[in-house]
């Protein structure tokens, strides 16, 4: 067996549901000193980085015999909760594809960064530093990629989040608020000394639905889309016999290149305030919960162009062994050769690139200097009752990371 279907298998049987999302789930501890071992085990040196109690960073590095450009390979190892899958921890193989929870999203382009790193140390780093990041929490609050660029550098990075085998230089942010209107109880025979805060809700999401029209319907971002806000969890009232007196509201704001915690938050503040303006009694009040932004790498940036020469040169060498691209019997793209394949909804395309849709750990890296792109194979059920990623795109990645990592470690910047 593939060592990197191997690896595969053994990170997806480990439980590792982020405890932040489910409260007393088993967290990243068992995963995390299992890649630890297994980076030691073929030839690098490691970095625990304990982040929260029982759930720390792995670092592994490489260093090359001469000096020369770092490249960092990261990747998230905790996964969200497994409610309503029958078998989660249970890798079953399947025509071409492994499931169970975490395949994807994101222990696939784990498992591929992790091999790539064992090809590159068996053959010798000619030059630069290999960093291999394991990190912990980027289902929730991404403490663990906080953690890391607050110790760890490198000129450039590779973030192995699941891309269908396309390279994405950019993906939407996101902002998380609260919303409560206020009432007065009463009894529900009782209308003149009630106030209904539910009901003021409605308002609200009114409101919010306007917004959101507006949004999607302004010009698209080339790789990001649109904007865009829903509304997420609600919640309110006593008993049915009674005027509510509170209601609260959590929503999500998706945000693309160029809008600002500020821009978002005046957008909502302003609904508040044309809704007081029309009902005097109208009470409600706003809280930011947690916010983070968009990301976009410049297509012409060093690191996105290495990669496509390296997927441009693997692709014709394939071609000519096989007189096909690897994958072409599925309608996903297989690198920006495949440019007349279907580009997935999550996605979209500007000539080679791709920029995704959901928040990833390269704006962290990127807000701290490390140019960081996102590559890794493809799969389906991100965050379902069943999800799967495609292992032969588990090996491909691997082998593009490790000619990646030979070729960016010498030339680099």
């Amino acid at each position: 067996m593939d060592p990197v279907v191997q690896l595969l298998r053994k990170l997806v049987a480990i439980n590792s549901v982020n405890p932040s999302l489910v409260p007393g789930a088993a967290g990243e501890g068992e995963v995390a000193l299992a890649i630890a071992d297994h980076l030691r085990a073929i030839g690098l040196d490691v970095e625990l980085q304990e982040v929260a109690p029982g759930r720390p960073n792995v670092i592994g590095t490489l260093e090359g015999r001469a000096p020369g450009p770092s490249l960092m390979f990261c990747g998230h190892i905790d996964t969200v909760g497994v409610e309503g899958m029958r078998a989660p921890f249970d890798p079953v193989e399947r025509d071409g594809r492994l499931y169970g929870r975490g395949s994807q999203d994101m222990k696939g382009g784990v498992a591929a960064m992790v091999d790539a790193a064992r090809v590159v140390a068996q053959e010798g780093l000619a030059a630069g530093r290999l960093i291999v990041a394991c990190v912990v929490d980027e289902e929730y609050a991404s403490i663990g990629a906080d953690a890391l660029v607050g110790r760890w550098r490198a000129d450039a990075a590779v973030v192995t989040e699941p891309t269908d085998m396309q390279i994405a230089v950019g993906h939407k942010g996101f902002a998380w608020y609260e919303i409560e209107t206020g009432g007065i109880a009463a009894h529900g025979s009782r209308p003149r000394d009630g106030r209904d805060a539910i009901m003021r809700m409605g308002r609200v999401l009114h409101a919010l639905e306007q917004l959101d029209r507006r949004l999607q319907s302004r010009p698209e971002h080339p790789l990001l889309g649109t904007a865009s806000l829903h509304a997420s969890l609600i919640d309110g009232g006593r008993e049915l016999s009674s005027y509510p007196d509170h209601c609260t509201l959590k929503l999500e704001r998706r945000t693309v290149t160029g809008e600002t915690e500020a821009i978002v938050l005046g957008e909502l503040e302003s609904i508040l305030a044309g809704l007081r303006d029309a009902d005097p009694e109208f009470e409600a009040t706003l809280t930011p919960l947690f916010a983070r932004p968009s990301y976009e790498l410049a297509p012409n940036h060093a690191l996105p162009s290495s990669l496509i020469r390296v997927l441009t040169t693997l692709s014709s060498g394939e071609r000519s062994e096989t007189h096909t691209l690897p994958g072409a019997e599925r309608s996903e793209a297989v690198g920006p050769t495949a440019s007349e394949a279907r580009v997935p909804p999550d996605k979209q395309r500007s000539d080679q690139f791709v920029g995704m849709s959901f928040w990833t750990d390269a704006a962290v890296l990127g807000a701290a200097g490390i140019p960081s792109v996102l590559f890794g194979p493809g799969g389906a059920g991100l965050h379902s009752t069943e999800e799967f990623v495609e292992i032969g795109d588990v090996r491909r990645c691997r082998d593009v990371l490790a000619s990646l990592a030979r070729d960016w470690c010498v030339a680099g910047r």
